[in-house]
Order: structure tokens, then sequence, then C-alpha cells
């Protein structure tokens, strides 16, 4: 299900991508147990609809993380779960309001 993201060309291409397909990028602290937990029911409960999710480790790739907070002008959280569509943020949440429901919700009426 998760694609590692890991450098800018990514975010780059991922962005271009979201011209055809949501695409979903959860932003995971590796020693934040809240981060543990939403990452968990993510997978336990994976969101239906159409999209190509990205995992982002912030412990390894901050830059990353920092350049995904300008680029969509969302504040950086973690854990935080960003749906990108036509070059935008068009849906984020943070902590334990990261809900799979929520992103199917989201990912079908956009």
């Amino acid at each position: 299900m998760w694609t590692a993201l890991s450098t800018l060309d990514q975010l780059d291409r991922l962005s271009e991508d979201s011209q055809d397909r949501a695409q979903v990028i959860f932003k995971h602290s590796t020693r934040c147990s809240i981060s543990r937990v939403a990452l968990s029911r993510f997978d336990r409960n994976q969101p239906s609809g159409e999209a190509t999710y990205h995992l982002l480790d912030l412990l390894e790739y901050r830059s990353i993380s920092h350049a995904i907070a300008e680029r969509f002008s969302v504040m950086h959280e973690s854990p935080q779960v960003l749906i990108i569509q036509d070059g935008k943020c068009v849906y984020h949440a943070n902590h334990l309001d990261i809900e799979p429901a929520e992103i199917s919700e989201q990912l079908q009426s956009n």
C-alpha cells in the first residue's frame, strides 16, 4: 500500500501525478506512540477510493516534511495525513484525528 517518500524529486512527481489521481501522504514519526497508533489504524482499515499512498519517515527526511508544509501551505504536524489533488492540499488531519473512514469520504467527494 505504501510507497516510501524519500526525495524531493518524488515530491515533485507526486504533485504532478495529483492531476490525474489523488495522492495521500502520511507523515510518520517512528518515535511517536500517537503516530504508531494512527498508522496502525490506517493499515488495519485501509481507506477506499482511488489514490496513491506515500509514507514519509519524518526523522529520516525532515527536509521533505518542511518542503511539504511549504509547498502545500499546511503547518507541519506529526503524525499528519494530507490528500493532494490538482497540485493542492484538499484535506489534512493530524494526530488521532486521522481516520481512515474520513480519508475514504474525502477521496470519494473530491
